[in-house]
């Protein structure tokens, strides 16, 4: 209990026995399909990181929706994951209206301007589990007010210190911000930093205690945004999904060491599954 507040620790032991098993008779479309809002050709590492690990924690099929002039980059770069065009907004909403589409994240690496917030805004209006990164957050910055009023349905928000100002003030208590900007916002919030804060709206509060400091690397934030988003597209719930994530992308830090770049993140994913779902 701190300052009126039940805080438990981070573990499988809070969300394993929700964590997804794939069955044997199921289809990659079982698995959920998460849709990653793609950045412009000349910042594109951003959402790869985030949708081969969303990928990579489970989702059956990942998509990169991303403009005209960016495809090439994508289409080279990847191979499992696949890329959309979307050209404007009408067509953004027509993609993840599909009903295999389960999941959606926004922000990494997308720009802050008019086309990313009113993606955005799209995202949230299909009312499907949606992860908010970056500047999908950053975006909001003048008119916070909006952002929350159009968080009708599952949304994790995934700050770090600075992002969170923008939005919600400055950190105080690590516990008690997440836990208020949770209540502000509807979401629930994932406030990163080397004890990451989740918090929902009705009060519940874990803290992810130690990262490695090895996680203080480009890319690791998106990789973690990717991890929630793949556990979301196959149905786990926003609160345990965050949680796991929280948890996974710190062991695979731990379990790599020094030297660690964010790609080598998602290495690590396999051993770490056996272990869960044994």
């Amino acid at each position: 209990m701190i300052g009126g507040m039940t805080v438990h620790d981070n573990s499988p032991d809070l969300w394993r026995s929700t964590f997804p098993h794939p069955s044997a008779e199921g289809s990659k479309y079982d698995r959920g399909h998460a849709v990653v809002l793609g950045g412009p050709m000349a910042a594109t590492g951003a959402a790869r990181l985030a949708a081969r690990a969303a990928l990579r924690i489970g989702a059956g099929l990942v998509s990169i929706a991303c403009d005209p002039a960016s495809l090439i980059v994508y289409t080279t770069a990847l191979q499992a994951v696949m890329t959309k065009v979307v050209r404007d907004e009408a067509a953004f909403t027509d993609l993840i209206a599909d009903p295999r589409v389960t999941a959606t994240l926004m922000g990494p690496a997308a720009g802050v301007n008019d086309r990313t917030r009113n993606l955005v805004l799209a995202a949230l209006a299909a009312r499907k589990a949606c992860v908010l990164d970056a500047d999908a957050i950053t975006v909001f910055k003048d008119k916070p007010d909006e952002l929350f009023g159009a968080i009708r349905s599952p949304v994790v928000l995934t700050p770090h210190t600075g992002e969170f100002a923008r939005l919600f003030g400055e950190v105080s208590d690590r516990e008690a911000s997440a836990l208020r900007a949770a209540r502000t916002s509807g979401a629930v919030v994932l406030l990163k930093g080397r004890d990451t804060v989740i918090a929902t709206p009705d009060g519940r509060v874990v803290v992810n205690r130690d990262a490695p400091p090895w996680l203080a690397t480009a890319g690791s934030g998106d990789v973690l945004a990717g991890f929630a988003t793949g556990l979301m597209a196959q149905g786990m719930a926003v609160f345990e999904a965050a949680c796991a994530a929280a948890w996974i992308h710190a062991e695979c830090a731990r379990a790599f060491g020094p030297g660690l770049i964010a790609e080598d993140l998602e290495a690590e994913v396999p051993s770490l599954l056996r272990t869960l779902l044994r």
